[in-house]
C-alpha cells in the first residue's frame, strides 16, 4: 500500500515489483499475490489494462490512518483515558499537527471556509 500511495495514481504489479527490487530480491508472483489480496480486500480497485491490471488505492493514506485510530480508541473501556495517553506519547509536532487539525475541523462544524476568520 505505501508504495500504491506514494505515486498517487493506478500502478501495475511491475512498477511495485521494480520499485521494490532496489531494496530486496522479490518474485514477481508474491507482488502479484499481495496485490491480489489488497484487491479482494478491498484496498486497491484494478482495471484491465492489455493483459495486466493497473491498481489503485481505494482510500488516501491519511483516512485510513483515521480509520485505524478511530477503531483503537473506540474499542477502549475507556475512551478518554486512552486520549489522554495517546496525547501524552505525542511529540511537540504532532501536538501542533493536532492543534491545527483541531483548527481546521472546528472550522468545518462552523461553516467557514479554512480562509475564513470570525472577525
Amino acid at each position: 500500500m505505501t508504495r500504491v500511495w506514494k505515486w498517487n495514481r493506478p500502478v501495475t504489479v511491475r512498477e511495485v515489483l521494480e520499485d521494490l527490487q532496489r531494496e530486496r530480491s522479490i518474485a514477481y508472483t508474491t507482488v502479484m499475490t499481495v496485490m491480489d489480496n489488497l484487491h479482494h480486500k478491498g484496498w486497491l480497485r484494478r482495471e484491465v489494462e492489455g493483459r495486466a491490471y493497473r491498481y489503485a488505492a481505494v482510500s488516501t493514506r491519511a483516512a485510513y490512518s483515521a480509520a485505524l485510530m478511530n477503531e483503537a480508541w473506540s474499542t477502549s473501556d475507556n475512551p478518554a483515558a486512552a486520549l489522554v495517553a495517546f496525547f501524552g506519547m505525542m511529540s511537540e509536532e504532532q501536538r501542533d499537527a493536532l492543534r491545527d487539525a483541531m483548527r481546521v475541523a472546528q472550522l468545518g462544524e462552523s461553516g467557514e471556509s479554512p480562509g475564513e476568520s470570525g472577525r
